[in-house]
């Protein structure tokens, strides 16, 4: 697994191409997504407090091949380590305010469970196969093997609106970090 985790030394940074500019204060669509822990979470319905959402292309499994090209498309590279990096630092994130952390990718929720368990995560994998939030709020998308996949991002979701976006994501490695560091500067009133 370390080979997942390991990121290139000339990984490409993705650039700020506005995709998503106009999520900052959206409403959270009605969204059903299956979860890796067998639940259907509803995005709308949340419950109090801030929700952090990480949105990311895919993660490697042990022996699968990534689609071709995968470590020069910028952005792709790294959601294992994002997830583990997650991982390590849930419970510093709830205590800086957060109420839930959820990963979502555009993989099938049996390839979202087998990551969640390979990886030992403390939060749920959800899994929108139909790209349902790639048409509201319309959350970026790039192809890779013949597979959509999403682009790297980050909502903090709140009271039903997303209150920040972390858009574009690098490195990925450091992502939680940011994530956290955010929290801590911004405590809920």
């Amino acid at each position: 697994m370390s080979s997942l985790l390991d990121l290139p030394p000339d990984l490409p940074a993705p650039e700020d191409d506005g995709a998503a500019d106009h999520l900052l204060g959206m409403p959270v669509p009605h969204v059903s997504l299956p979860s890796s822990a067998g639940i259907t979470v509803v995005l709308d319905d949340l419950g109090p407090g801030r929700t952090i959402l990480f949105v990311y292309p895919m993660t490697g499994q042990p022996g699968a091949v990534l689609p071709e090209g995968w470590d020069t498309i910028p952005g792709a590279r790294g959601c294992t380590s994002e997830a583990c990096d997650f991982g390590d630092l849930h419970g510093e994130l709830l205590a800086a305010g957060a109420s839930a952390v959820f990963g979502i990718s555009a993989r099938d929720i049996d390839y979202q469970r087998e990551a969640a368990n390979r990886l030992r995560l403390p939060y749920a994998l959800l899994s929108d196969a139909d790209l349902q939030l790639a048409r509201h709020p319309v959350l970026p998308t790039f192809e890779a093997g013949g597979l959509t996949l999403f682009k790297r991002l980050t909502l903090v979701i709140r009271d039903g609106a997303i209150e920040h976006v972390f858009y574009p994501v690098f490195p990925p490695n450091e992502h939680a970090e940011q994530v956290l560091a955010w929290l801590r500067a911004h405590p809920a009133e």
